[in-house]
């Protein structure tokens, strides 16, 4: 896990060598991990390979409870992949209704989801 410090404000890196989230326990744990640690930010920047394939099933419900402690807990997180291989309308139209919002974003690169979580 690294950090990256810009405008006032942290944003915790994470990729898939640093966590595995399969669970909203695991999203719990690694919140908690972000908010005592010594960075202390609510704002991560997560690769999508940290994600079970389930994530991206919307019928599944991973997506919605793992995202739900985020947004209860005001965590900004964007979810960094290629999103492009996924068919489903429901998905696609999920992370076009996200991306609206303040609370989780989805993006192709890195550099854009650092420059929209620093903008928070």
């Amino acid at each position: 896990m690294t950090f990256d410090h810009r405008k006032g404000s942290t944003v915790a890196i994470i990729t898939a060598e640093d966590a595995a989230i399969h669970t909203a326990q695991d999203a719990l744990d690694l919140m908690a991990t972000l908010f005592w640690g010594p960075e202390s930010c609510r704002k991560l920047c997560l690769d999508s390979a940290c994600l079970r394939a389930e994530f991206f099933d919307l019928k599944t419900g991973v997506a919605g409870e793992i995202l739900q402690k985020y947004s209860n807990y005001r965590v900004s997180a964007a979810i960094v992949g290629d999103f492009s291989g996924y068919s489903s309308v429901a998905l696609q139209d999920f992370i076009l209704e996200s991306n609206r919002g303040s609370c989780i974003y989805f993006s192709t690169s890195w550099e854009d989801a650092l420059d929209r979580l620093h903008s928070l």
